[in-house]
C-alpha cells in the first residue's frame, strides 16, 4: 500500500493543524500505522501510532496535544495537532509498521510553527 501525507503548512504557535494520510489500499488489515516526524538536524521519531485493534500510543512530548484517528472506511489516518509549538516544526510522515521495518519511507508533509 502507498501512503500520501498531506495537511502540513505554516501555523502560529498555539494553532492547530490536521494531517491526513491517505492509503492506496485497505488499511483495516494493517496492524500498526503511525505518524513520525523529522526536524532539521534530528533523527526521525515516532509521534503517535494506532493499531488495527484501536489502541493508540503517543510520544511523551505530545502531552495530550495531538490525537491520532484511523478511519478504515476511508483508508485514511489523521493526526489532529493542537497547541502547536515551534519545536513541533518538522516534516511529518505516516507509515506502516511493515514499511518502517523495511526502511521504506514516502514523502512527508512539512509543518512549520512560527513563534
Amino acid at each position: 500500500v502507498q501512503l500520501q501525507a498531506s495537511g502540513g503548512g505554516l501555523v502560529q504557535a498555539g494553532g492547530s493543524l490536521r494531517l491526513s494520510c491517505a492509503a492506496s489500499g485497505r488499511i483495516s488489515s494493517i496492524n500498526v500505522m503511525g505518524w513520525y516526524r523529522q526536524a532539521p538536524g534530528k533523527q526521525r521519531e515516532l509521534v503517535a501510532s494506532t493499531t488495527s485493534g484501536g489502541s493508540t500510543n503517543y510520544a511523551n512530548f505530545v502531552n495530550g496535544r495531538f490525537t491520532i484517528d484511523r478511519d478504515n472506511a476511508k483508508n485514511t489516518v489523521y493526526l489532529q495537532m493542537n497547541s502547536l509549538k515551534p519545536e513541533d516544526t518538522a516534516v511529518y510522515y505516516c507509515n506502516t509498521d511493515e514499511h518502517v521495518a523495511m526502511g521504506f519511507w514516502g514523502r512527508g508533509t512539512l509543518v512549520t510553527v512560527s513563534s
